[in-house]
């Protein structure tokens, strides 16, 4: 079930048998109150490869209903990612995907991994793993009324962090991140903490406390096996995206991390895209998880 980092880090963390308990909820069909879930979502964050074999995690949005299970086994997304987003290629084939949708405002979330192929007009994913997750660490928002499709401002890609996106990192209380294991399979789950738990160590190297949650540690395992992922940064207010691509190293140092923590995670940007606007979903201000360290 669980991979040889997975296994590793669950040893380590001395969460082995609390792993394998929480692991058999995993399933390789789509239950009917995920099915329902997912009908209701305006948004959910994807994780693949570039052609280039780059992480990276993407938003994808539409009205309710625009993600459906059209079989036990199948998801099919109305549509695909805009052509600046760093994914357009991938997904316009055949990639690895993880999947995560996130119901803010009743602090729910569930998670999909699979493959996906083109279809006109969107994409379609059969499913390998299918779960809920662990509450804990999302902050409660109303999600707002999705706003009138305007002009997104310039796309800036570079290699390391502007002010503006060192600003928005330090203001984040949500990421998402994208892994893969060692053989590609990808996987998108969520980071939580009160603002400035994504710490900015320079402008090429990040740092987060990483919280325990379910015990599987999915994302920590692929990251002992495969380090590269890609970070997702969202301004809730206005739409702007950071999406982030770069290699992380596991830090077991406890010097290094906040307490409440089990380990901390650094990430080095490799390339940063800024798409102001680019979100199609506003978020109202948030209610801090209670859980948070």
């Amino acid at each position: 079930m669980f991979h040889s980092g997975e296994l590793a880090v669950q040893q380590r963390m001395g969460q082995a048998d609390a792993a394998a308990r929480v692991g058999r909820s995993i399933r390789t069909g789509i239950p009917a109150v995920a099915a329902s879930f997912l009908a209701e979502q305006p948004m959910v964050v994807l994780g693949a490869a570039d052609p280039a074999g780059r992480l990276w995690a993407s938003p994808l949005t539409g009205p309710a209903g625009f993600v459906h299970a059209i079989d036990d086994a199948t998801i099919d997304i109305d549509t695909l990612p805009e052509t600046d987003d760093p994914l357009s290629v991938a997904l316009a084939g055949e990639a690895e995907v993880g999947l995560i949708a996130l119901q803010p405002q009743r602090r729910r979330r569930m998670r999909v991994n699979g493959t996906s192929a083109a279809r006109d007009g969107g994409m379609r994913i059969t499913t390998e793993q299918v779960y809920a997750n662990c509450p804990k660490y999302i902050s409660r928002r109303r999600i707002r009324e999705m706003p009138a499709a305007g002009e997104p401002g310039p796309v800036w890609r570079g290699t390391a962090l502007t002010p503006a996106a060192v600003a928005m990192v330090g203001a984040a209380d949500t990421f998402f991140v994208a892994t893969a294991d060692g053989d590609g399979h990808a996987d998108a789950s969520y980071r939580g903490g009160n603002p400035g738990f994504l710490h900015v160590l320079s402008p090429t190297r990040l740092r987060w406390p990483d919280y325990r949650g379910n015990s599987m540690f999915m994302t920590l395992g692929n990251l002992a096996v495969q380090p590269r992922c890609g970070l997702l940064v969202a301004d809730w207010s206005t739409g702007a995206l950071l999406q982030l691509t770069g290699r992380a190293e596991l830090v077991w140092d406890s010097s290094a991390f906040t307490t409440g923590a089990q380990c901390a995670v650094d990430f080095t940007v490799e390339e940063a895209i800024e798409r102001p606007g680019a979100l199609a979903v506003r978020w109202g201000p948030p209610e801090l998880s209670p859980n948070n360290p």
